[in-house]
């Protein structure tokens, strides 16, 4: 059997957790898994032998790959994943996962992990209103994401409708 590798992946730096990171995002979003951790060789400034350097992982069907480089680094809104969500269950339960794990609620459906991950939870309701052919019921849409933390789907839809 060949082992076919990505040639592309998106790499996540951790101050120390990236296993623990990733271990949470296989246990909260369907087509994610954990894959092999790799442990140093040698000693490094932010870390020991045997420490775990980096770890695979996917995220939702996106191959990555945790660094636990230190803290020189810390993420940023720059960068963030987007999870559409199809109805307010789904849309509840990946934010309440995050945000009760030790995350933060943001504005207009982003909020952040634990480790400062940012995710957007973006129902499909919310990318149907602010695509609406009627520019009145965009800007109303628009208006009602504004004033939101969590996506209410039910608000989302009133101000579609006017």
């Amino acid at each position: 059997m060949t082992n076919t590798v990505n040639k592309t992946r998106i790499c996540l730096w951790y101050e120390h957790s990236a296993e623990e990171a990733a271990a949470f995002y296989a246990r909260t979003f369907p087509g994610s898994s954990v894959g092999a951790s790799h442990r140093a060789p040698g000693d490094y400034p932010d870390g020991k032998e045997g420490d775990a350097l980096t770890v695979e992982f996917t995220v939702l069907g996106i191959p990555c790959l945790g660094l636990n480089g230190g803290p020189a680094f810390k993420h940023s809104e720059a960068f963030s994943f987007q999870i559409s969500t199809r109805d307010q269950e789904e849309t509840d339960r990946y934010w309440n996962a995050i945000v009760g794990n030790g995350g933060q609620e943001s504005q207009c459906g982003w909020c952040k992990d634990k480790w400062g991950l940012s995710w957007q939870i973006t129902p499909a309701a919310l990318t149907d209103g602010l695509s609406d052919p009627d520019p009145a019921a965009r800007k109303r849409v628009f208006a009602a994401m504004m004033e939101m933390q969590k996506i209410d789907i039910a608000a989302i839809e009133t101000a579609r409708k006017g």
